[in-house]
């Protein structure tokens, strides 16, 4: 633990986690490992310590990704990437009902940082070279990996190479990796390749049949698959690696730093693996184990 950080006394971890909903009552958007009542201390000027007072803060995540973070019918949204805000939020002296949530889709992340329109993002947002000359990331606290989802009864499409054919449509979203990467398996990408601003666009064009894939990281569409009742499917490996990463303003090492450690306790604690089971485990049991954590510097 670095010196940024003002760790929870045992006593403080249980009652905050006693007074979490069980994840079969309530909303998942309030059933958190981040509710800690403690009172943390952070060195004067850091964003820790501003935050900290302020006793609110903005986090940016998807509204339409179902177990990851879609928004329910309270208007708050639910997921992984909730709950993991949630439990930084919560070292912070930050409990969930002082969280502004705003919907913060791939092609808006960056500009949401830069201009201080967010926090801090957790929205299924992959780390790579190009976005880390604009955002520092934490993490990555989940790794997933480009894969296609189709049709249950198509037989046709098994992985990316079955898109050469230059009659299928393909989607994903705008500014996501996927819109690039997975150009290189069409034929022709002008006429194949469709584009929105969220997935659940793509979800819906799948649906009604006027794309034949779609493709995106496999957590994405996971959630999917698991809301269409046994219409969607996915298909193939894995193709390009999504490590997904703590999106905060570029150069802000300390307040990366202190992110990591959070996650690195969130491990240790039980935090994290009750945020997979309480959001993502009924589709997927397994706990995934934390990534090795990147550099912040």
């Amino acid at each position: 633990m670095t010196q940024h950080r003002h760790a929870l006394t045992m006593t403080a971890a249980i009652a905050a986690l006693a007074l979490g909903l069980s994840a079969c009552g309530g909303s998942a958007a309030e059933n958190t490992a981040g509710s800690s009542t403690a009172e943390p201390t952070f060195a004067a000027g850091t964003t820790m310590a501003e935050l900290s007072a302020a006793g609110k803060m903005t986090i940016g995540t998807k509204f339409d990704v179902p177990l990851f973070g879609l928004k329910g019918l309270d208007g708050k949204p639910a997921g992984f990437d909730v709950e993991i805000a949630k439990i930084i939020a919560g070292e912070l002296g930050i409990a969930p009902g002082d969280i502004t949530w705003v919907e913060t889709p791939s092609k808006v992340r960056e500009e949401y940082l830069e201009q201080g329109k967010a926090d801090l993002i957790t929205a299924t947002y992959t780390i790579n070279d190009e976005r880390r000359k604009r955002v520092t990331f934490a993490g990555p606290y989940y790794n997933a990996g480009s894969t296609l989802m189709v049709k249950s009864d198509n037989k046709d499409i098994t992985g990316p190479q079955s898109l050469k054919d230059v009659s299928l449509k393909v989607c994903t979203a705008t500014g996501s990796v996927d819109s690039e990467n997975i150009k290189q398996y069409l034929d022709d990408p002008g006429k194949q390749l469709v584009l929105f601003d969220v997935y659940s666009k793509c979800a819906d064009a799948l649906r009604t049949g006027q794309v034949d894939a779609v493709t995106t990281d496999s957590a994405i569409l996971l959630g999917f698959v698991s809301a269409s009742e046994g219409k969607f499917k996915t298909v193939g490996d894995t193709f390009y690696d999504q490590p997904f990463g703590i999106g905060i303003k570029k150069g802000d090492v300390e307040f990366c730093e202190f992110v990591n450690d959070v996650l690195t306790d969130a491990e240790k604690d039980g935090s994290y693996a009750k945020a997979w089971k309480d959001s993502v485990g009924d589709a997927a049991p397994e706990v995934p184990a934390l990534p090795r954590l990147g550099t912040c510097g």
